[in-house]
């Protein structure tokens, strides 16, 4: 499913971690080390939880069912990208919160797109991916009445695009995991070990799975296509089972034999008004933050100030204090214009006497 001779990389109007627009320029990176990204100051540690991550018991909040479906969700998000402890920043993001820009097709409202990229062996394959994923979703023929099946074909178009762009260090990857929000569907795409949680009234709901070679799903996968597995590693090289890049594994385009993989795994969900936020990020954060932490920190720091920018610097923050090892990127897209409302705890002695 190689692009055609007429493909040329887009340059495609974004959002930096503060919100602005800016231009996305496929070439303002090209083979050169990116900008020194300083470390987030006045960092604090700070007890987020007050019982056990695991041991959380929520109140179940029974919505009414024509309340549920008259529920239209309103995006605002917030982000934070820092390089952490590392030599160089290889992560990438993108923010489209007006994706009517990107495509004449009719769309409902609101419609969002997010993603976060998480380079290795440079930032060519990140830098690619973030400036052509949308664009190439937009632009399928499936795209709109078969978003499913545009997604996944836009990640093999975008693969096979990178593979052929001999500006480019095609040895160097990324992992991807997106979010397209329209009206009250959200699909999140995953290829990698980045992770997408949403926070469902203070519960942690996994909508990516971790594709690491060592889970049971993925080591079989990888057996059958005669790969094999050192100490975690997909042929000894790649922490991930699952990347876009690294053409120098792969070999070439078509070798549907090869164990690394380029097609994302689907999860698709129906907002309702308990979907309250959905927390994006790279490794770096679940290395050192269980999903359910991250949920329940952010909920909280929503209702102190209800700004995701501040919510998403948190978490990198707290993540630096916990001795993350990586490059740091964490998208908060908030569903209301409102904070979280308050729940109640229920500990198995009220319950009991109740």
């Amino acid at each position: 499913m190689a692009l055609g001779t007429n493909f040329k990389p887009q340059i495609a109007t974004l959002l930096d971690q503060n919100g602005e627009r800016i231009i996305g320029d496929l070439n303002h990176n090209i083979r050169k080390p990116p900008k020194d990204h300083s470390i987030i100051r006045h960092c604090s540690s700070n007890v987020w939880l007050a019982k056990s991550e695991l041991d959380i018991g929520i109140e179940d909040l029974k919505a009414n069912p024509e309340e549920k479906s008259k529920f239209s969700p309103t995006l605002r998000f917030g982000s934070c990208s820092e390089k952490g402890p590392k030599q160089f920043m290889e992560d990438e993001f993108i923010c489209v919160d007006i994706i009517h820009e990107y495509s004449s097709a009719a769309m409902p409202s609101p419609a969002g797109f997010y993603g976060v990229f998480d380079g290795h062996g440079g930032i060519d394959a990140a830098s690619f991916t973030k400036i052509n994923i949308l664009k190439l979703i937009v632009e399928d023929s499936h795209f709109p009445s078969n978003i499913k099946k545009a997604i996944k074909s836009a990640f093999v178009k975008v693969d096979h695009a990178f593979a052929d762009t001999t500006s480019l260090d095609s040895s160097s990857g990324t992992t991807a995991i997106v979010a397209l929000i329209l009206e009250r569907d959200l699909i999140v795409a995953n290829v990698g070990d980045s992770r997408a949680v949403m926070g469902k009234r203070g519960k942690a709901i996994e909508l990516s799975k971790d594709h690491k070679p060592n889970s049971t799903s993925e080591r079989l996968r990888i057996e059958k296509l005669g790969g094999v597995i050192y100490d975690g590693y997909l042929n000894g090289q790649l922490s991930v089972a699952r990347a876009l890049g690294d053409w120098h594994i792969k070999g070439y385009k078509g070798n549907s034999m090869c164990p690394l993989s380029s097609e994302p795994e689907l999860e698709e969900v129906v907002l309702t008004e308990e979907d309250e936020f959905l927390i994006m990020g790279c490794d770096g954060l679940w290395d050192v933050m269980s999903s359910q932490y991250a949920v329940t920190m952010v909920r909280k720091e929503l209702m102190k100030h209800n700004d995701p920018m501040e919510c998403a610097r948190a978490l990198v923050s707290e993540a630096l204090q916990r001795n993350a090892c990586d490059n740091l990127t964490v998208l908060v897209i908030c569903f209301s214009m409102d904070p979280p409302p308050k729940i109640e705890i229920i500990s198995s002695l009220c319950t009991s006497l109740a």
